[in-house]
């Protein structure tokens, strides 16, 4: 008996490539594009034991709780890790990299992330991006959200690793991801005698057995599904061309924002300035004296497929999470979220318009 999904002609190594540069296209990059066989922390954590060790001084921006994973790496691979934290309702500002610049001239490496799902927040990798090449450091970007809900342009923004994923504003699949590569951040691997080796985790293996051969031979067997699943994926955004997809999560980030502050019941945004919030999900505080698990929880208990989840650890009684992104980045997914919160929020006894709700959605979403 037969299955699609199980019996399938191996992938080849050309396939491998082929897909890979599509997704170097996506990116708009020159650079070697490796696409690694799990999920993003896999490329992100490889890409940061690759290029950092006890000789690295890192400015580690912490904009949300991945900012405070790759500092945790930065420091258990010996770097001195400086961190510049901002609050989670905010993004951080190329003045305030410029002022760590000032405030510690030997930083050589810099992480950050693009925008913060967790918390809704983006930051603008373009500004930040020239100050760190005025100062020659090498740039570590986390673009896993952003990729596909807003530009991404490494090459542009002078990126020497950026890392992203296919499970979120992409509407592919969580098991494979990639990252694009410069020639300044293989050679800073080159030289790094403790970059992972033979190792699952190292970027370097791909570099000297799959890149520098040609890419006629994969390191291991492919993930087959996974990569099908992200060709389809790719292909999927290049039949509805990237600026719209990217203008789709633009529209929906936008009409969530209004709608939730229409639909009253005490809801917010939880980044302040709408310059701030990112495309890819928006976060809500919730009015005082309810509880964003409770919330969410009425809400899915009427409708299971709505994108919706509390904030995380700390945030999980005051913040919620409208994941509006890949297949959910439409006006039906914004209206069908407000609605379910709306009536989470008048069986808590708070009053709410729905119909203010779907006026603010139809007029906002452009």
């Amino acid at each position: 008996m037969t299955h699609p999904f199980l019996d399938l002609a191996p992938l080849s190594a050309a396939h491998f490539a082929s897909i890979e540069d599509r997704v170097a296209r996506l990116l708009s990059t020159e650079q070697d594009v490796v696409i690694m066989q799990g999920e993003a922390l896999l490329p992100l954590e490889g890409a940061i034991r690759g290029t950092a060790g006890t000789g690295t001084t890192a400015l580690n921006v912490v904009t949300g709780p991945y900012g405070q994973t790759f500092g945790n790496w930065l420091r258990d691979c010996g770097a001195t890790v400086i961190d510049l934290a901002v609050p989670f309702h905010t993004a951080v500002t190329a003045a305030q990299i410029r002022e760590a610049f000032a405030e510690h001239p030997e930083i050589d490496f810099v992480s950050l992330v693009h925008a913060e799902a967790a918390t809704g927040n983006t930051n603008p990798v373009a500004e930040i991006g020239e100050v760190v090449r005025e100062h020659g450091a090498l740039f570590y970007l986390d673009a896993v959200a952003s990729i596909g809900a807003e530009p991404v342009l490494p090459d542009a923004w002078g990126v020497d690793l950026c890392v992203i994923g296919a499970q979120k504003a992409m509407g592919g699949p969580a098991g494979v991801s990639a990252v694009s590569v410069s020639e300044r951040a293989w050679a800073r691997m080159a030289a790094n005698p403790a970059a992972p080796r033979r190792s699952y985790l190292s970027l370097l293996d791909w570099k000297e057995r799959w890149v520098d051969g040609g890419r006629k031979a994969l390191l291991h067997a492919p993930a087959q599904l996974e990569m099908l699943a992200l060709e389809a994926c790719v292909e999927r955004i290049e039949g509805e061309g990237l600026d719209a997809v990217m203008a789709r999560h633009a529209s929906a980030a936008a009409a969530t924002r209004a709608g939730a502050v229409a639909l009253g019941g005490g809801l917010q945004p939880y980044v302040h300035d709408a310059s701030d919030a990112a495309p890819v999900a928006t976060t809500l505080r919730v009015p005082e004296g309810a509880d964003a698990s409770e919330l969410v929880a009425k809400a899915l208990a009427a409708d299971p497929v709505l994108p919706l989840a509390a904030g995380g650890s700390a945030l999980a009684q005051s913040m919620i999470r409208v994941n509006h992104y890949g297949p959910d980045a439409t006006r039906g997914a914004v209206h069908s979220s407000l609605a379910g919160l709306g009536a989470a929020l008048a069986e808590s006894g708070f009053p709410v318009d729905l119909e203010a709700a779907r006026r603010a959605v139809a007029k906002a979403w452009g």
